[in-house]
């Protein structure tokens, strides 16, 4: 006996002609993002054979399942594509987009998406790379330019929360826009200002708007992608690539006529993420309760300033036993780039490696990570995603922790490094899918926003912390007393992920714009 989901149009058809256009495949399923009640009916397949009971089961099942669509708003579940409306069906009775339960939601073009993570992970690291440069063109000293550098991540650390609600209420690419239009318009501003305080000042806005345009390109690849891995490992290839290319640009147009050409370029650089931004399409907005038929609400002035609910109700998340595994891990993974960070150069130093070198270990992992995030979407397939993250992360831990242990041969800091990068490519993807998946459609910028604040926190907590345990082992014992404490911490995140294993993600849950 086949079962089938049959939908029922509004045509009011009786549920034995709805389910004559089912297909044969019981396994596609689809979810209809229009805020209406659609009616399920679930039947015996195929109906070769009409009789009364069956006809009156099918009723009775169609009945039943109408009371519950009714009260689940947005959802539909599809047996049929499109192309099997009848000719003169109206596209508003036609089915919507399937996709099968096994594969993979699909994006008609998701160029615009991977363009907006080229431009807008390159548009971060366009004017890190550049910000040292013009500080000692003004001759700054090496405290300023550390105060003025670190001074980008200032907002970033306080309203990335506030940020990703707003990109929940008011629409993520709308938002996101506005954050790139600032970034274009205080670009011709840094060169007429060769003040510390002032510079300073612009750094901390203009900073706090490129993070904030990253994290809204984030937001917008897991809301559109469903938070499939396979979109978002591609995504964050084409960042990695503007991340490469952003400060060979940079260097390029500085040498060749010093601070103006090269901040010309920077807003150039953000007219093309805006007209990328553009092509792409807008995710879908939380539906109002009382008003469902208008789903996006009017910006107040009140607006800009943050809510303590919505900080509340972004840390909540962290109960979701995905979401906190996923946050854990990341933890973990901004560990050992403290790690690499640090004492990792320290040692390679010690041990009479050449800058150039280093640099070649340095390009080595960021080339792997590249090309590892585009087999993430292949790894969430292969088991449990979970279980593949945490182990994932502790083979990372044990690559960047055995570094003395290596002996000083290039070739095996090289493998290590490779092998580093790959699995951390393979990782970062999946990590954003579980949470994307965990938290529903309607709370993506909240999580983008948690997970920014997250990261800013441990980037802020953990150098001093590794400073800390080299001063008092020396740099070769701090990688093993590093590797045992971090090897620890991998044994409770173990049980928070068999919790996330086994508990159902948040399917679809808008928040309360209020």
């Amino acid at each position: 006996m086949t079962w089938q989901l049959a939908h029922h149009c509004r045509a009011r058809r009786s549920p034995l002609a709805a389910s004559a256009s089912a297909v044969r495949d019981s396994r596609h399923i689809a979810m209809s993002a229009a805020i209406r009640a659609r009616i399920l009916c679930i039947s015996v397949s195929p109906f070769r054979k009409s009789g009364r009971r069956r006809s009156m089961l099918a009723g009775l099942g169609a009945c039943a399942v109408g009371k519950l669509a009714a009260r689940c708003r947005g959802y539909s579940m599809v047996a049929a594509p499109a192309d099997d409306a009848p000719e003169g069906t109206s596209d508003d009775d036609a089915h919507p987009p399937f996709m099968t339960a096994d594969a993979r939601p699909v994006l008609k073009n998701p160029m615009p998406l991977y363009v907006v993570g080229l431009f807008s992970m390159g548009y971060v690291d366009f004017y890190i790379f550049l910000m040292p440069l013009y500080c000692l063109s003004l001759g700054m000293s090496a405290g300023e330019i550390g105060v003025i550098v670190g001074a980008r991540s200032a907002l970033a650390v306080f309203l990335s929360i506030h940020i990703g609600v707003l990109m929940d209420r008011f629409g993520t690419r709308r938002v996101t826009l506005f954050f790139v239009w600032i970034g274009i318009g205080l670009a011709p501003v840094f060169p007429l200002v060769p003040w510390f305080w002032p510079l300073l000042l612009l750094q901390v806005i203009n900073g706090g708007a490129l993070s904030f345009a990253w994290s809204g390109s984030q937001t917008l690849i897991a809301q559109l992608a469903e938070g499939d891995a396979g979109y978002i490992g591609r995504f964050s290839f084409f960042a990695r690539i503007g991340t490469a290319v952003a400060p060979i640009i940079t260097g390029a147009a500085w040498d060749l006529g010093g601070a103006w050409p090269a901040y010309l370029i920077g807003a150039g650089w953000g007219m093309v993420l805006t007209i990328a931004l553009l092509r792409a399409p807008e995710a879908e907005v939380a539906p109002r309760e009382a008003q469902p038929e208008q789903p996006s609400l009017a910006f107040r002035l009140r607006d800009t300033l943050p809510r303590l609910s919505d900080y509340i109700s972004c840390f909540a998340l962290m109960a979701i036993p995905a979401v906190a595994a996923t946050m854990a891990i990341m933890f973990l993974r901004t560990a050992t780039s403290g790690v690499q960070f640090s004492l990792y150069i320290v040692y390679l130093d010690g041990i009479g490696l050449t800058g150039t070198s280093i640099g070649i270990l340095f390009a080595a992992i960021e080339t792997a990570s590249g090309f590892g995030s585009l087999f993430a979407g292949r790894a969430m397939r292969f088991g449990d995603p979970q279980k593949t993250m945490l182990s994932g992360t502790v083979l990372s831990i044990l690559f960047i922790c055995a570094t003395p242990f290596l002996g000083g041969i290039f070739a095996l800091l090289f493998l290590a490094q490779v092998a580093r990068g790959w699995l951390q490519g393979v990782v970062q993807p999946m990590m954003f899918s579980v949470q994307a998946k965990a938290v529903g459609r309607y709370r993506q910028g909240s999580v983008v926003g948690l997970r920014q604040t997250m990261n800013r926190l441990s980037a802020i907590i953990i150098p001093p912390i590794m400073g800390a345990i080299a001063d008092w082992w020396g740099a070769t014992e701090s990688f093993v007393v590093l590797g045992v404490f971090l090897l620890l911490a991998c044994a409770p995140i173990v049980r928070i992920t068999r919790r996330a294993a086994g508990a159902p993600a948040v399917t679809e849950e808008a928040p309360e714009p209020t």
